[in-house]
């Protein structure tokens, strides 16, 4: 009894150390996902791809291939551990990019946009369709007091469109479909009559609703 004891207590500071060494990994790795910033948002009318990286591994992945001048960056976005890569100007070119990287890194990427803010037309008043995309459309049944708290939830400006010849808040036109389906539940949660529909059928009256 008394060699089992002594064995018990030769074993114990190994049993502590690899305790420790496991909380201590656990913790590095909390702290290392805490330090990852969120993702930057595009400029109006600028195309970024986000590509799903979450361990150095894939970040590793991702540079043997792309050119060593592109500009990266390893951030977050909705919960995941992305590389950002911005800089283009049309959807095109972002697409190609997306599928060059997913046959040569074997990574998926996002692409998401901002709208291009809309120059001022004072001669003539021309609404546009919003174009490829999607849009997350907000009924506020005449009540123009619901944009504030719109655009609370969205935090960004809220815009006022014109869809089956019905007038609607404009809360997110966006050509990333995670984006707008996540826009599209959040509003949903907070008690708005909210709908996902096809960009291009929506035609934008105005960019911004001026909020009182």
């Amino acid at each position: 009894m008394y060699l089992t004891v002594v064995q018990r207590l030769q074993t114990l500071p190994s049993v502590l150390a690899l305790a420790y060494a496991s909380l201590m990994g656990s913790m590095s790795s909390v702290v290392a996902q805490q330090a990852i910033p969120t993702c930057k948002a595009p400029n109006p009318g600028e195309y970024l791809l986000l590509v799903n990286s979450p361990r150095a591994e894939n970040q590793g992945q991702l540079r043997r291939v792309l050119p060593s001048e592109t500009k990266t960056t390893t951030c977050r976005y909705l919960n995941d551990t992305v590389t950002r890569i911005g800089g283009f100007s049309r959807i095109e070119d972002a697409n190609r990019w997306a599928k060059f990287i997913r046959e040569s890194a074997g990574l998926s990427a996002t692409i998401t946009t901002r709208p291009a803010e809309a120059v001022a037309q004072p001669v003539s008043y021309r609404p546009q369709p919003l174009g490829f995309g999607y849009a997350i459309l907000v009924d506020y049944f005449n009540k123009t007091e619901l944009a504030a708290q719109v655009q609370q939830v969205v935090g960004g400006d809220v815009g006022f469109v014109s869809y089956g010849q019905r007038p609607y808040l404009l809360a997110v036109y966006t050509t990333n479909q995670t984006e707008a389906y996540s826009t599209l539940q959040k509003l949903s949660e907070r008690g708005f009559f909210a709908q996902l529909v096809d960009a291009r059928k929506v035609m934008l009256l105005r960019q911004s609703v001026k909020l009182q």
